[in-house]
Parts: C-alpha cells; sequence; structure tokens
C-alpha cells in the first residue's frame, strides 16, 4: 500500500487541532429532544453526545485518506530470456542394468545426474527422448521443469524393444530440434553401447544434426574391464555375473566432432556428475527476471466509507440526535 498524494495527509494536523478544541469547549446547550431514554439509561449521555463529533471526524479522516490516493500494488514478473533448446537422448538399453557405478545401476545414476542438471537450466526449454531398439519420445520441449524431472524418473527397462539404436534416438531428438526458432539448439547423448539396431545409423543422424546446426554433446557411460551385471533366475532367483560391453567411444567421439560439440567418457557417478556440470558450464544461457509493480486506486473505498458515515450523523441529526434551536 502506498499514497499516491501523501502531502494531503498533513490535512491531519488542523484536523488532531480541532478535536483538542471540542474536547476543551465547555458548552450548557441541551442537545437532546428527548430525555427519557437517559432517564431510564443512566450515564449513557455522555458517550452517545459526542457520536456527531466522532461520525464528523470518522468522516474528514476517510476523506483525507481519500485525497492522499491510497494505492494497493500487485507485482509482477516479466520473464526475458535467451535460453537454450536441450534434448536429452537417454539410453535405456538392458546393459544399463550394469551396476557398476554406485548405489545402484547406470540408469538409476544417469537419472539422477539428468535431474540435477535439468533444474539448474533456468530459462531452457528441455526435452527427453528415450531409446534402445527403438527411440521414443518421452517429453517435447518444455519450461516445466517439475513434469521432465517426473518423467526422466519414470525411465525404465523395457519401455521399447531391447537393443541400441544410437542413430534412431539422435534423428528422433534432432526432428524435435529442427523447427526451434533458439538460437542455440544441443542434444546431449547418453549411452553405453555401440549401435546395434534402427533404420539410421548414428553418423547419418550426426550429419542431419549438423545440417540444421545442432551441436551434440556425447557420454559414455561404464567402465573398462567386466562389471557385475543382475541376471533373474527363475529357481535361484537374481545372481550377479561379471560381463563385459562393448562402448564404441570412437563413434561418439566423431558423432560430436561433425556438430561442433564434445565427448565425455564417465567412468563412474562422480565422473558423470562433473561431465553434466562442464556442459552447463559451457553452454550458460541468459536468464532475466524484470518485475514492475501495478497499482489500483483505492481512494474510492474511503471515500464512500466518508460519504456513508456524513449521511449516518445527517440522519441522526434529524431523528434521535436533533438539537433543539
Amino acid at each position: 500500500m502506498r499514497f499516491a498524494s501523501p502531502l494531503y495527509l498533513l490535512l491531519l494536523i488542523p484536523m488532531l487541532g480541532l478535536i483538542w478544541l471540542e474536547l476543551k469547549k465547555k458548552t450548557a446547550a441541551v442537545r437532546f429532544s428527548n430525555t427519557e431514554f437517559f432517564k431510564i439509561n443512566p450515564g449513557y449521555g455522555k458517550f452517545i453526545k459526542h457520536t456527531p463529533f466522532v461520525l464528523s471526524v470518522a468522516a474528514l479522516l476517510f476523506m483525507i485518506i481519500a485525497l492522499a490516493r491510497p494505492q494497493k500494488g500487485r507485482v509482477y514478473e516479466e520473464i526475458e530470456d535467451k535460453g537454450i533448446d536441450i534434448m536429452l537422448c537417454m539410453d535405456i538399453s538392458g546393459t544399463m542394468q550394469a551396476e557398476d557405478f554406485s548405489p545402484k545401476n547406470r540408469l538409476f545414476v544417469a537419472k539422477e545426474r539428468a535431474k540435477e542438471f535439468v533444474n539448474k537450466r533456468k530459462g531452457d526449454r528441455i526435452g527427453l527422448v528415450l531409446f534402445a531398439g527403438q527411440a521414443l519420445t518421452q517429453c517435447p520441449l518444455t519450461t516445466d521443469k517439475k513434469i521432465l524431472s517426473d518423467l526422466i524418473d519414470r525411465l525404465d527397462f523395457g519401455l521399447v524393444a531391447d537393443g541400441t539404436a544410437i542413430g534412431m534416438g539422435l534423428a528422433s531428438a534432432v526432428g524435435r530440434l529442427k523447427d526451434s526458432k533458439s538460437k542455440s539448439r544441443i542434444i546431449i547423448l547418453l549411452t553405453d553401447g555401440l549401435n546395434n539396431t534402427g533404420e539410421v545409423d548414428p553418423i547419418t543422424a550426426a550429419k542431419l544434426a549438423q545440417t540444421y546446426g545442432i551441436k551434440i554433446y556425447s557420454i559414455g557411460v561404464g567402465s573398462k574391464g567386466p562389471v557385475p551385471f543382475p541376471v533373474d533366475d527363475p529357481i535361484f532367483g537374481r545372481r550377479y555375473v561379471q560381463a563385459q560391453f562393448d562402448l564404441d567411444m570412437p563413434a561418439l567421439e566423431e558423432i560430436s566432432r561433425l556438430t561442433d560439440g564434445q565427448s565425455f567418457l564417465a567412468s563412474d557417478a562422480e565422473a558423470l556428475k562433473l561431465i553434466y556440470d562442464e556442459i552447463d558450464r559451457m553452454e550458460p544461457t541468459t536468464y532475466k527476471v524484470t518485475r514492475h509493480t501495478v497499482y489500483s486506486e483505492k481512494a474510492g473505498i474511503f471515500m464512500l466509507a466518508a460519504l456513508i458515515l456524513f449521511l449516518l450523523n445527517l440522519l441522526l441529526s434529524f431523528t434521535f440526535l436533533r438539537r433543539l434551536p
């Protein structure tokens, strides 16, 4: 709340003087046309006799406040951003069940790191493509980080047929970004294998991204050598075996090179976190919030209150509080 014309509040000073003079004034005038009420209710007279004056002072007070133009403000925010359009392209193939990343398997850690990255990217539009044997757009470009984080949480094995169709995943991500008007468009590809299925090979998909000016950051995940891998036995239940999976880092490096991106190798959970942090630093976004306050006039409320008090005082002066001539 503020006053647009606060100088009018100085009128309160002479008003206080009038109140002081009224309280000091002594009069013997008979103020009431009928004193029967005070005979029945002794003691009320000393309070009721001041009613006209109190109503007048209150009306005058509200008029002064109205003249000072009280205004109530409401803050509005305008977000002026030059955000980046980002598609996360995540591998959910069976090999992501390998448990060489603490505390759980590769996919679990990849999801946690992706959510951390998403929540830091203020002003960006981010989408999600998943792939295994096929590619599926899980979330188109959005600024709603809560929905996107929830969808990342729901990623699991078996959503599509198994396999590693890296090229199909990239092609789907490119399809989501190619019509974007953003000046900067990137794909973050995360996989732990080599392309072994799909109609589009990864290099062809990378060249398609290059055509549209889309940059690809490639992240290969996985430890070197044999890693613990869960096997569900129908008789003995889950057990772990040591398995080794091929990671085609040369292909990931070529994909990033073609699109002026960069490739990374994450051999553990901490390394994956550092990679996402590095991408975050390399792709800064401009995010500016402009706040302004819109004020609405409230003087009418106080003027209405003053008018009601004035009319009430006038009504009482002609009826119950009428004075003798």
